[in-house]
């Protein structure tokens, strides 16, 4: 309940971070649980059963939650930490997002191509931009972020392939809709754990929604 005697909403909840100690909305942070054998595992959608334990969704707090063994604290008793668990977190979150960017194109809020791309920029009704982190800089370069929008930068290109139903995608574009939000969210926290190093073009936004 907030401090007005409102409930606040599932996205308004927020958690503590066992790396940082700060509390934040849920929507920057990570879920774990303890699965079967007291061993940790994602819960990237977070509708495992179990104790949630949340980590900023940056690597060097996952480094660090990993390193100080911190989710046996967050557990209150003592778990196994995979040594892959970094991985896993990568492998299930960019499939997530993936799979979020095709349902957007499936719902017509999201197309691909250069070309296409351009357009809804010019016309104004792309609200995130999407670029391979691998695709030609020379090529990206000539899109630009919308105004007031996102730009991420955090896909490779067979990945954003695989959301518009093709072999390899360097360019996509999301418009305002439904998924907006929870694309936007989740991109947020792949781009965390893998970096910015493909947010490299001169003014990009890099705001909220």
């Amino acid at each position: 309940m907030t401090r007005g005697g409102q409930m606040k909403s599932r996205d308004d909840a927020e958690r503590r971070c066992i790396a940082t100690g700060e509390t934040q909305p849920k929507a920057g942070l990570i879920r774990f649980v303890v699965g079967p054998g007291d061993i940790v595992v994602p819960d990237i959608l977070e509708k495992l059963p179990g104790r949630g334990i949340w980590v900023s969704a940056e690597r060097a707090a996952l480094d660090l939650a990993v390193k100080k063994s911190l989710f046996s604290r967050g557990a209150k008793k003592k778990v196994t930490v995979p040594d892959d668990l970094i991985t896993q977190v990568d492998t299930v979150l960019s499939r997530h997002v993936v799979d979020l960017i095709a349902l957007a194109r499936k719902s017509g809020v999201a197309v691909a191509g250069f070309e296409k791309v351009k357009t809804w920029l010019a016309e104004g009704r792309a609200r995130v931009l999407f670029q391979a982190i691998d695709g030609s800089e020379r090529g990206k370069t000539k899109l630009w972020t919308p105004e007031g929008g996102r730009f991420f930068g955090c896909l490779t290109a067979d990945e954003l392939g695989l959301a518009f139903g093709r072999q390899r995608v360097i360019h996509g574009a999301l418009a305002t809709g439904g998924l907006e939000r929870r694309v936007v969210e989740e991109a947020s926290k792949l781009r965390g754990l893998r970096g910015t190093y493909g947010e490299y073009l001169a003014g990009k936004d890099t705001k909220d929604v």
